[in-house]
């Protein structure tokens, strides 16, 4: 990834969500003309993969993922069939197909495929945008912990990470 964005609809070839924990979501903006919301996916991104000597550490940031004009919501989320707690979902990747209306209205249709638990997230909506709320940080997982995300830049951590405030400038 070469920058810290935002992102929008127009960088979708170029991001990945592979393995990327979403910690909730909700919905916003809502427009009752339309039966659409915005849909607003609270993650942690993974900047950045990297592999030194078979292991792997990772640059993560919270991020607000944000599709907007949100219609025809699906969830499929299996937390029993595995018979496990509660935990941060994890997304596999994101598709999308694009969808034109007898109307000349353009949109897509959208598929966040998960890989834990399984299950998938499916809708329409025109685009998305893509903001990181924190900042990143050194990571032994793809992900980070519940106090790591309530005391972004400050106090302790109970895993090994480094806060990258200096982080693009060394890129």
């Amino acid at each position: 990834m070469n920058n810290l964005g935002p992102w929008s609809t127009e960088d979708f070839e170029s991001m990945s969500w592979h393995d990327v924990h979403v910690h909730g979501f909700r919905f916003a903006s809502f427009n009752e003309a339309a039966g659409a919301a915005d849909l607003v996916f609270d993650i942690d991104y993974i900047l950045e993969w990297k592999e030194d000597g078979g292991q792997f550490t990772f640059v993560v940031c919270p991020a607000a993922l944000r599709f907007k004009d949100v219609f025809g919501l699906r969830f499929s989320l299996d937390y029993a069939k595995w018979s496990v707690g509660m935990c941060p979902v994890a997304i596999s990747g994101i598709r999308r197909e694009p969808l034109e209306f007898p109307t000349g209205y353009k949109s897509y249709q959208w598929v966040i495929e998960l890989n834990w638990p399984s299950g998938e997230i499916s809708f329409q909506a025109p685009g998305f945008t893509q903001s990181l709320i924190g900042t990143p940080r050194f990571s032994a997982k793809q992900f980070l912990l519940p106090e790591t995300r309530s005391a972004i830049g400050c106090g302790e951590q109970s895993e090994p990470q480094r806060n990258l405030s200096s982080y693009e400038a060394k890129r």
